[in-house]
């Protein structure tokens, strides 16, 4: 991420450099000053830019969030898609592109099976609740959704055999580098960034939640290097401190407990969502965000057994007293601050290398920035960078120490879309039978079933003839 102001793309690169690999001439950018060292009028300046966008940014998303969860999916895929364009930009070379007509729709459309692929694996749960709401959906989307990855796979499939019936000559080192990038980005920005779909109708919590600690982090470390920054931390990216550095991370571990305890308080934040509906969320208070107390025995949920074992070992060389302070010590916190600091501080010491790597990027491909969408951050790329690495953590650690094995009407929806048509009706007779046992249903519902019963030789809801 760029903590300079806005900064326009050069032009596409010529050919004779596109075709230089090593980028040519080993002339590095000017190497500029840091943050501390620039002219009062200039660094304040650059202040107030960014102040103003980040302000935007944050209200616009404010707005996103109260709209719900199917708002923030589409918004999730139009930065997908802004934040891909900018990238087929980088690398493009406008001389070859026009000898080749429709070669830029052919990315394009790798992007869309892409995010038809990934998105249906990630919310195809919800989808089900949503399409099996009525028999129209249920008979246009189910065939579909049943054999989403085959469906996926042939789509891909076609735009792989439109590729190779593409290639022409004296293009073709260009048309192979060109689907080389296009497949390189899907893996790089596309495909983790997805997670956040997923993260999303967990709880919106686990989309807002790592989201603002990267700001959070981009923001202090921003303000500790303008005002203390004097140690350069990274060549990649000269303007980086280790005192930005270390501020941003410090910053962004209190603003993880002060963030997570706020949005704790509302269901609307971390009521999981199983459908694709708008409306208003209810559902028990989880754990998760009620206070308890930490001891040492909780340790064994964060930390590899062997440490575990051993920490006994060595309190017993500690004299008595000193023994019992240490094994009395504890904490009273909700779940969720506790992960919210770990998330912090991943936010803040591994994170931060998504934005080094973007400014290596941008050093081969010698561009300032991305683009030039957001005044005082560069382009969607430069401000989402961090966001990309950090939408993976949070989903490994939601299925690592959050989620619980609990089942949904999606998941059981998704578990009986994998049955054949006998066995569905036979789980349908069965169902109907518990239901009307339970008195959850009318006697009647029965003697509805009875010629599908007899039509497929069920006796009495019990289970299908061999």
């Amino acid at each position: 991420m760029s903590p300079t102001g806005a900064g326009t793309q050069t032009d596409a690169p010529t050919e004779s450099y596109y075709q230089d690999t090593d980028g040519g001439s080993d002339r590095e950018l000017e190497r500029p000053k840091l943050l501390v060292d620039e002219e009062k009028a200039k660094k304040y300046k650059s202040l107030r830019v960014r102040t103003i966008s980040t302000v935007t940014l944050i209200v616009g998303f404010i707005g996103f969030v109260w709209a719900g969860h199917v708002p923030l999916l589409i918004l999730l895929m139009t930065l997908q898609a802004l934040s891909v364009k900018e990238l087929f930009v980088i690398a493009r070379v406008a001389q070859t592109d026009r000898k080749l007509p429709g070669f830029r729709a052919q990315q394009w459309y790798f992007f869309v099976i892409a995010e038809f692929f990934l998105m249906g694996r990630f919310i195809k749960n919800n989808l089900l609740v949503e399409v099996t709401s009525g028999p129209l959906l249920s008979k246009i989307f189910t065939w579909t959704l049943r054999r989403h990855t085959l469906v996926s796979f042939f789509l891909y499939m076609a735009g792989f055999v439109t590729f190779v019936l593409s290639l022409k000559k004296r293009m073709m080192m260009y048309q192979f580098s060109q689907f080389a990038w296009t497949h390189t980005i899907i893996l790089v920005v596309v495909v983790p960034s997805s997670f956040l779909g997923s993260n999303l109708f967990e709880g919106i919590i686990w989309w807002m939640l790592p989201g603002m600690l990267v700001v959070a982090n981009d923001i202090f470390a921003y303000l500790a290097g303008l005002f203390f920054g004097r140690t350069p931390l990274i060549s990649l990216s000269p303007k980086k401190t280790v005192e930005g550095f270390t501020g941003g991370a410090i910053g962004a571990v209190v603003m993880g407990v002060v963030l997570s305890t706020v949005l704790a308080r509302y269901k609307w934040m971390v009521c999981p969502r199983k459908d694709l509906s708008f409306g208003p969320l209810t559902c028990p208070t989880d754990e998760i965000y009620l206070y308890k107390r930490y001891t040492w025995n909780d340790l064994d949920e964060f930390t590899p057994d062997s440490v575990c074992e051993m920490l006994p070992v060595l309190l017993a060389r500690l004299p008595g007293p000193l023994r019992e302070a240490i094994l009395g010590l504890g904490f009273t916190a909700m779940p969720i601050q506790v992960h919210a600091m770990f998330l912090a501080l991943f936010a803040s010491l591994i994170a931060p290398f998504g934005g080094f790597m973007a400014s290596g990027f941008k050093r081969a491909f010698k561009v300032k920035d991305f683009g030039d969408t957001i005044p005082g951050h560069g382009g969607i790329t430069d401000r989402f960078d961090c966001h990309v690495i950090m939408s993976v953590f949070m989903y490994v650690y939601w299925w690592t120490y959050i989620s619980k094995p609990e089942l949904s009407v999606g998941d059981v929806l998704s578990t009986t879309m994998r049955l054949g048509n006998t066995q569905q009706l036979e789980l349908f007779v069965k169902l109907a039978n518990l239901l009307v046992g339970e008195g959850l249903l009318p006697g009647r519902v029965m003697n509805a079933l009875a010629p599908i019963i007899a039509q497929h030789g069920f006796s009495d809801g019990q289970s299908c003839p061999q």
